[in-house]
């Protein structure tokens, strides 16, 4: 059996009608940039997150820019980050002339650890961006702790945690703002590229709505610098649609979550991210770790089991970062993630039947590489 890591064509199939639909729609009238396809979707959103004000963008990654530029963070700032993220939360950082500094992630949590957090606090500092890794919420109450204490903004990377929860408190409801990618291949994804930002600070959603359209208050009255950042109307009508089908694709990956941890909870050689009580893991990635990951992803292939990795290195180590200077042993979690985060397949159309397949021949790749 040949287990796909992720299956778009077949979570796409049932909706199709529905979406050439929209998309015909959206060609009739016109409405190709923002448009009230974007903007229905914008307001479903915001209450799927339980905030006031959500405004679509053109890619997670822009999502993360207007943000920081909302709250007014550029050269000379700094905002501190995760070791181990995908490389757009500190690029996002480093477009606005601010440097990310880094603080390594809690071991089996991999998100942020907050006990490292106020040693990276200078002067400098203005804002934290805590990274929902894998669909599992970072520590949110005490980093939004920590942040209040200090006078920090809090800028959630929700990227991965459309609708993941602490507390039945949802990503995007914990920081001063949030960002969400609708890359394809995410919970919730566009036919394309697409992102969003959440917040319910008033001021700060109208500063996101004028950057992302040139800086704009009405037409050609331009107040502040501004980017081409709209989200277009296709996206906005594919993921309105999509958005509907959410909670009953999140539930399904829980439910495959539970049979992958139920399936290796004794294996010797695995070990899965740890799951707080109080936290709703919501499984964009089904990550464990393993050793002789090379050896071990042979394996999978050759028996058909497609997988990954998220992400083979700590974003400090880099090339594109080595002028921060950091060296191998100062973020040992990140790395040790880095060298050993083996990803699964995971997506709503699998089967508990095909988890089982991916978990037996896990075990005898394991089997077949133990030294």
């Amino acid at each position: 059996m040949t287990v796909p890591f992720l299956n778009l064509t077949a979570l796409h199939a049932p909706l199709k009608e529905e979406m050439l639909k929209e998309l015909e729609e959206v060609l009739d009238n016109s409405s190709f940039i923002l448009g009230p396809k974007v903007q229905n979707f914008e307001k479903a959103f915001a209450e799927f997150c339980g905030v006031e004000h959500a405004m679509g963008v053109n890619s997670g990654t822009t999502a993360l820019y207007m943000a920081l530029l909302a709250l007014n963070i550029g050269p000379g700032d700094e905002v501190i980050v995760p070791a181990m993220t995908f490389v757009a939360t500190a690029e996002a950082v480093r477009y606005t002339g601010a440097t990310p500094v880094f603080a390594d992630v809690e071991e089996g949590r991999f998100t942020l650890d907050p006990a490292l957090i106020e040693k990276c606090i200078t002067p400098r500092t203005k804002a934290i961006m805590p990274v929902h890794l894998y669909g599992l919420m970072a520590d949110m109450p005490a980093i939004c702790a920590i942040a209040e204490k200090h006078g920090l903004a809090v800028i959630e990377d929700a990227a991965q945690a459309h609708g993941a929860d602490i507390d039945g408190k949802r990503a995007g409801q914990w920081g001063d703002i949030a960002c969400f990618s609708f890359y394809p291949g995410k919970n919730l994804g566009a036919c394309g590229e697409g992102g969003c930002v959440v917040t319910n600070d008033a001021e700060l959603a109208h500063q996101v709505q004028v950057i992302r359209d040139w800086g704009q208050e009405g037409r050609y009255n331009h107040v502040r610098q501004g980017f081409n950042a709209r989200m277009d109307g296709f996206q906005g009508a594919m993921l309105g649609i999509k958005l509907k089908h959410l909670d009953k694709w999140t539930e399904a990956r829980r439910s495959l979550g539970a049979v992958y941890r139920d399936q290796l909870a004794d294996v010797a050689g695995v070990s899965m991210q740890t799951v707080p009580g109080d936290c709703r893991h919501v499984y964009h990635v089904l990550a464990v770790q393993v050793e002789n990951r090379e050896e071990v992803q042979k394996g999978l292939n050759e028996l058909g089991i497609q997988n990954g990795i998220h992400y083979p290195h700590a974003v400090p180590h880099l090339k594109s970062f080595e002028s921060l200077g950091h060296s191998f042993g100062d973020f040992p979690v990140a790395e040790q993630l880095g060298a050993t985060e083996l990803s699964l397949p995971m997506c709503p159309t699998l089967s508990e039947e095909q988890v089982v397949t991916v978990c037996e021949s896990l075990k005898q790749v394991l089997g077949g590489t133990a030294s």
